[in-house]
């Protein structure tokens, strides 16, 4: 079923049950929604998106990081003043395994990271990095496709994001976890 399809039926006012009907439907696109409400619609992420993704992965693995506690693609339910979102960033890290769900709660996430899209750079730079820093998760990476893919991590200081470092993918893939407090 088309975006478009799945548009035509959609309800007034969109839940999280709704947006996992909508995402069951539809396997072309993924489906996000602020907790205010606005639904945003994207195309699967492509290849050099996935490799990065995959990078990552591998080094919390290979590090030690358990595997129960790293997941791609995973939905979290975003609290907010005026409802609960539901987010699915490229990767995320918990503080412990957690119970089967599609849309998880924030509460033992240590770091979110966004893999930035052609299209989704606001999105994930402003939009995101906000409505995580409101729900409390201590950690939001955002890593740009550019020829460095650069990392840009940010650390919760107070309700805000404060940037705690920028660095080449290649060059965070060459230190530990552990000093990204993610040991």
């Amino acid at each position: 079923m088309s975006s478009e399809a799945v548009g035509r039926h959609m309800p007034p006012i969109v839940s999280l049950d709704d947006l996992t009907a909508m995402m069951a439907a539809d396997e072309h696109h993924r489906y996000e929604i602020s907790p205010e409400g606005v639904l945003s619609i994207m195309p699967p992420p492509g290849y050099a998106h996935a490799i990065i993704a995959t990078r990552l992965t591998v080094w919390l693995a290979t590090a030690g990081v358990p595997a129960d506690r790293i997941a791609q693609a995973v939905g979290l339910r975003i609290p907010g003043r005026a409802g609960v979102g539901g987010r699915i960033p490229d990767l995320v890290v918990w503080s412990k395994p957690q119970a089967d769900g599609v849309w998880l709660p924030v509460a033992d996430v240590l770091l979110v990271a966004e893999i930035v899209s052609p299209g989704s750079e606001g999105l994930d730079t402003v939009t995101k990095r906000n409505e995580y820093a409101a729900a409390g998760i201590p950690q939001y990476w955002v890593i740009d496709q550019d020829t460095a893919q650069s990392v840009t991590m940010h650390r919760l200081a107070g309700d805000r994001y404060t940037v705690a470092a920028t660095m080449p993918l290649a060059w965070l893939l060459n230190t530990s976890p552990a000093e990204h407090d993610l040991g």
